[in-house]
């Protein structure tokens, strides 16, 4: 499109705008620009406290001593912004620019004196409790936002775990054996007789006689009743040696039906008796 446009002479002419490098002289009139197309994106607050706080910071200000008259001078322009744009944002805004023009109000005028040892009230106290109580709530919040969460850092995963028939009876830890034989050993020593003699105890004797008993009880007896107190305390030690020994020897094995529960002895899966039937 074409357009002629007649000039006084001696005038110098500005084109209204240059698209790719060529200025234009005249505005299109079949342009059409939206009516939101060059509207002002102001910076999003959360309310009132929040602007306050971002124009403290801003001016590095301590929020102890808030200067009054360039904070609310700021804090009105921003409204004057938003009503431009927005009437509705503004509306929770006015609140506090009416406070904010109170508080100045306040403390332009003569403050009454105090009485003897009392200081007199500052009119910016209560602004700044809730400044610093708003601070701090928004600081957790963003300390709770830094935390993992679910469908932004990690995703949650399901699988199928089939349960298995196998019922896995609970090990025989040292300290289970440690009690079950201290226990045996309390026993022995309420009804111990001091007896001056030597004699001598064989760990393979007793091994066989551990054998024969299982043998005789089914093969799975109770580890308290594998002792007899009455063979005395050496006697027990080695009855005691012996039956580790046969564990050692995958012959004999400890066994509980579970947690917390008495110790059993049981002749071991697959073991055999008859190489210490002899001994």
């Amino acid at each position: 499109m074409d357009v002629a446009v007649d000039l006084p002479q001696g005038v110098l002419f500005e084109p209204v705008a240059r698209i790719y490098g060529e200025p234009l002289e005249q505005l299109p009139q079949d342009l059409y620009i939206p009516p939101d197309a060059l509207a002002i994106m102001l910076d999003a607050f959360e309310g009132p406290l929040d602007l306050l706080l971002y124009l403290i910071r801003k001016a590095n200000v301590d929020i102890l001593d808030i200067p009054m008259a360039p904070l609310t001078r700021q804090y009105l322009d921003y409204i004057e912004s938003m009503r431009a744009s927005n009437l509705e944002l503004a509306a929770d805004y006015l609140v506090m620019a009416a406070m904010l023009i109170e508080i100045k109000s306040r403390m332009l005028l003569p403050r009454p004196k105090a009485g003897a040892g009392d200081e007199a009230e500052d009119p910016r106290a209560e602004l700044v409790r809730r400044l610093m109580e708003y601070e701090q709530m928004k600081l957790a919040g963003l300390k709770l936002n830094e935390l993992p969460q679910a469908e932004r850092e990690f995703f949650w995963v399901e699988t199928l775990v089939e349960k298995s028939l196998y019922v896995r009876l609970p090990e025989v830890s040292l300290d289970d054996l440690r009690e079950a034989w201290m226990a045996v050993v309390h026993q022995a020593s309420l009804k111990k007789h001091h007896k001056i003699g030597r004699e001598e105890l064989s760990v393979r004797e007793h091994m066989g006689i551990i054998l024969r008993v299982l043998r005789e009880r089914g093969g799975f007896v109770q580890f308290e009743r594998m002792f007899d107190p009455d063979i005395g305390v050496p006697g027990l030690v080695v009855h005691f040696l012996a039956m580790l020994e046969l564990a050692r020897e995958k012959l004999v094995e400890f066994t509980q039906s579970e947690a917390f529960q008495p110790i059993y002895l049981r002749v071991h899966q697959g073991g055999s008796e008859s190489g210490q039937e002899g001994a």
